[in-house]
C-alpha cells in the first residue's frame, strides 16, 4: 500500500471513529427519551424512537464495517484496531487510543441503557398480558 493511500486510510479510520463519538452521543439520548416514553406509555413516540434508533445504528454499523475494512486493509486481514494504533506516531496515537477508549465506554453505556429499555419494555408487556387475560395458574404450585 502506498504511503498516500495509508494515510487516506488511517484518516478515514480517524474520522470514522469521530463521527461514531457524535453517533453513540446520540443515541444514549435517544435511549433516554425511549426510556421516558416508555414510562409514560408513550407508544406514538416509542414508534417514532424506534426508527430514529435503527436508522443511527445502521448508520454507525456500516461505519464499523468499513473501519474493519480499512485495519484490514492497513494490516492484512487478521489486523486489530492496536496495531493500526501503533502505526502512528505520537500523540496522534495517544489520541487516537485515548478517542477509542472514549468510544468503547459510550458502546458499553449505550449497551446497558438498552438494556435497561428492554427490560421495563418486557416488564410492562407482561403486566398487561397479565391484566387482559389474567393469571394462567394462580394457586399454581411452585
Amino acid at each position: 500500500m502506498s504511503q498516500g493511500t495509508r494515510q487516506e486510510a488511517m484518516r478515514a479510520l480517524l474520522q470514522g471513529i469521530a463521527a461514531d463519538q457524535q453517533a453513540y452521543a446520540e443515541l444514549q439520548a435517544l435511549l433516554e427519551q425511549q426510556f421516558d416514553g416508555a414510562v409514560r406509555h408513550q407508544s406514538a413516540r416509542l414508534a417514532e424512537l424506534a426508527g430514529a434508533i435503527t436508522a443511527l445504528v445502521d448508520t454507525m454499523e456500516a461505519r464499523r464495517a468499513e473501519r474493519v475494512a480499512l485495519v484490514q486493509r492497513l494490516l492484512g486481514p487478521h489486523g486489530t484496531m492496536a496495531q493500526a494504533f501503533a502505526l502512528l506516531k505520537n500523540p496522534a496515537r495517544e489520541r487516537m487510543e485515548a478517542d477509542w477508549r472514549t468510544l468503547e465506554h459510550s458502546v458499553r453505556e449505550c449497551k446497558r441503557l438498552g438494556k435497561r429499555n428492554s427490560d421495563l419494555l418486557v416488564e410492562q408487556y407482561t403486566i398487561m398480558q397479565r391484566v387482559l387475560h389474567g393469571e394462567e395458574q394462580i394457586y399454581a404450585p411452585t
